[in-house]
């Protein structure tokens, strides 16, 4: 089967250029990118973006680039039409793969064999339409969630969960996951069959979407993001050369 990388990134961000910043020496979106570019799997790269600064990183790193209209790079963009514009965009040139291996380019979270255990799973089972890594987090359970009702008052977000004996220690709720966004391994059939779409809101991912649990997902969204992804990045990528990191 053929198993296509695409890099995502845009340069409009409250963080400025937050995909190149510096992270030991090496810019954001390099890591997750050449994580996934040393999997055994993965055919051709290539990097979505409307920005040139980004575009030129990943193109150094052997991405090719695919330059995204302004109207996918403002903030109310959907992250799904900007992979539609990649697969018409790669259609152009050669056959669509089978895999598409969705990579986000802020976040460095990302490990090869992570990339390959996804990949192997959908490759062992194609009716699977996604596999995608995420963190167990009971601090941010559904069940805690709470709104401010029209009166101010304190409410249960889900006012279903009202009648249920809750207990307020995180242990002892049930197992609560969150998605990671840091790469995304999807079945390129099921993304294009709009019939198959599954749970809101990433429903393009369709009906059978397998978690693949991990420690942590890093997104970078302001500074204090960027020294968690140095002391990530220095503890978990001994593959790469890095500047040392002083704690």
């Amino acid at each position: 089967m053929k198993v296509y990388a695409l890099l995502t990134g845009r340069g409009n961000n409250t963080l400025r250029d937050k995909n190149v910043l510096d992270v030991l020496g090496n810019p954001v979106l390099y890591y997750p990118a050449t994580a996934v570019k040393a999997s055994k799997y993965v055919d051709k790269l290539y990097c979505s973006s409307d920005d040139d600064k980004i575009l030129e990183q990943a193109q150094k790193i052997g991405y090719e680039p695919i330059r995204r209209p302004m109207e996918l790079a403002l903030p109310t963009a959907q992250h799904i039409d900007c992979i539609y514009h990649a697969l018409g965009e790669i259609q152009k040139k050669e056959e669509m793969p089978d895999i598409l291996v969705v990579i986000l380019a802020n976040n460095v979270t990302v490990q090869t064999e992570w990339v390959d255990d996804c990949i192997q799973t959908m490759l062992d089972d194609d009716s699977i339409t996604g596999v995608v890594p995420v963190y167990l987090d009971n601090d941010h359970h559904p069940y805690r969630a709470k709104r401010i009702d029209s009166n101010g008052n304190l409410v249960m977000f889900d006012s279903s969960h009202a009648s249920k004996a809750i207990s307020s220690n995180r242990q002892d709720l049930p197992e609560c996951y969150f998605l990671a966004h840091n790469f995304w391994v999807l079945n390129v059939k099921t993304l294009l069959d709009q019939n198959c779409m599954g749970e809101p809101p990433w429903g393009f991912m369709g009906n059978k979407v397998k978690g693949y649990p991990i420690e942590e997902s890093i997104d970078i969204h302001d500074l204090r993001d960027i020294e968690l992804a140095k002391m990530w990045v220095e503890e978990n990528r001994s593959d790469v050369k890095v500047k040392k990191y002083q704690k």
